[in-house]
């Protein structure tokens, strides 16, 4: 099934011809909910063929589904409603310093999309997932690479979605496909890509980044690589509910058997009785957690490996063991640490490094400057929580001063809640810092739809030469600027 070179051209210029197509704001709408109409449609089939290659289970498949077909139709929403072309109109002011000549902007799309399929959602990070529903609702064609975990999914979907698109009269071009490790060099390498959105690994992800830079002409990449989700639970907390706080970690940090971007990974617990309520609870609560299939033997190996070398550094200890639960799955567990371990580098930097699991590392601090400097070492992430008081969260005490220590290190801040479950919402960022994204950008919510435009500013251009989202009359009734006033 790897595609090769030829056909990796092949299937690009056939994407590249159907721009055309996509020019309609009507017709990408009507694209995107017929795509997911269909998607619904052939629910049964596809939540089966994903669980045969993912072991996901149906309860997440089906949940996963929707979120996707939902993610789709909210796309286009944003398409119909247009205030994404971002339009600004200025008219000529000769009175400005210097002259104002007549002036007027709005975004278009780049070009052809390559999107790298993650592993751990095969719908919703994958051929119709979050970069593949934005670039198509900015007005790009799209060519995925599919993932190897999933590839017989991905061809069913593929041909859900080019189905759709021919019933709109797009051709089914608009949606390429192709499968294998050097398809995805040839495809970030080929000159009629315009830009890429990916989800997986560190060093996955920098391989492509550099080659997207490395280009005769670079190519913005926006890069999901990996995140450790630090949460800090305050000593107030801890003594006021330290056994719910355990029981939702467990709960988070084992959630689809720990293979989630937003997995929190590192936790600062304080040390001392109420510290120590907060282990017992999760003691209990991840033992009683039942051992779990990961998505390949690649995976699970890496998680195996990880696991053992981190809980072999000094004085790290195991209180419930994590690794091989069986012949192919692993067991739950976490690993704990002096923080002060990981206030001066050396070896026991390793566990400030994601490991892709069910495993989280407890850092036990003896006071507020051991949570600074450990927190002054971390990497970039996609979500940093805090764990208050009630009086805390009320305003006493140290709250504020974590939530401005946090807010470097994360796109999104989390107080008293769990950073597994991207909700796909407008306000949603889901992004951070490298490592966590190479960029600035989101991959969730309506806001993803900007990595895949460019503004064009049209000056003195008379009116019948202008494009009708730029004309005075706004006959499409869209959302613009009109001489520094909002329109709606």
């Amino acid at each position: 099934m790897e595609a090769t070179a030829q056909e990796v051209d092949t299937v690009v210029r056939a994407a590249h011809a159907t721009r055309a197509s996509l020019a309609d704001r009507g017709v990408r709408a009507a694209f995107l909910r017929a795509a997911a109409a269909r998607l619904e449609a052939a629910r049964e089939l596809l939540v089966e063929v994903a669980d045969a290659e993912t072991a996901l289970g149906p309860v997440r498949l089906n949940g996963e589904l929707a979120r996707t077909c939902y993610q789709l139709r909210a796309f286009a929403g944003l398409v119909d409603e247009g205030a994404f072309l971002d339009v600004v109109i200025d008219h000529p002011d000769d009175t400005a310093t210097p002259p104002v000549p007549d002036l007027r902007r709005y975004k278009v799309p780049l070009g052809v999309v390559a999107v790298y399929a993650a592993s751990n959602f095969p719908f919703a990070f994958s051929v119709a997932g979050g970069d593949t529903a934005s670039a198509l609702a900015a007005g790009n064609p799209v060519v995925v690479k599919a993932h190897p975990d999933h590839p017989g999914l991905s061809e069913l979907v593929a041909k859900v979605l080019r189905t759709a698109a021919a019933e709109q009269g797009v051709p089914e071009g608009v949606l390429g496909l192709v499968h294998g490790f050097e398809a995805g060099v040839e495809l970030i390498g080929h000159p009629l890509v315009a830009a890429a959105g990916f989800t997986g690994s560190v060093r996955g992800g920098r391989a492509l980044f550099d080659a997207a830079a490395a280009r005769p002409v670079p190519i913005p990449f926006h890069g999901e690589l990996g995140s450790l989700n630090p949460v800090v639970v305050t000593e107030a907390a801890a003594a006021e509910r330290a056994e719910a706080i355990g029981a939702g970690l467990a709960g988070s940090m084992t959630l689809g058997v720990g293979q989630f971007c937003v997995k929190p990974g590192l936790v600062l617990v304080p040390s001392g009785a109420a510290g120590d309520g907060l282990l017992k609870s999760l003691t209990d609560a991840v033992s009683a957690t039942e051992a779990g299939v990961l998505l390949d033997h690649r995976m699970r190996d890496n998680f195996v490996a990880g696991v053992a070398e981190r809980a072999a550094l000094p004085d790290v200890e195991s209180p419930v063991t994590p690794g091989a639960g069986g012949e192919h799955t692993v067991s739950a567990g976490f690993l704990t640490v002096p923080a002060a371990r990981l206030t001066t580098g050396g070896d026991h930097d390793l566990l400030l490094e994601e490991c892709f699991g069910p495993v989280t590392v407890i850092a036990r601090y003896e006071d507020d400057d051991e949570v600074r400097a450990v927190l002054s070492r971390l990497p970039g992430n996609l979500t940093a929580t805090v764990q208050l008081s009630e009086a805390e969260a009320a305003g006493a005490g140290r709250g504020g001063e974590i939530l401005a220590e946090l807010t470097p290190l994360a796109g999104r801040v989390l107080v008293n809640g769990w950073p597994t479950g991207v909700a796909v919402a407008p306000a949603q960022h889901h992004g951070g810092p490298y490592p966590a994204t190479t960029s600035t950008s989101t991959s969730v919510g309506g806001t993803a739809i900007e990595r895949w435009l460019r503004p064009v500013v049209y000056q003195n251009t008379p009116a019948a030469l202008l494009p009708v989202e730029l004309r005075d009359e706004n006959e499409l009734g869209l959302p613009r600027r009109y001489d520094g006033r909002l329109e709606r």
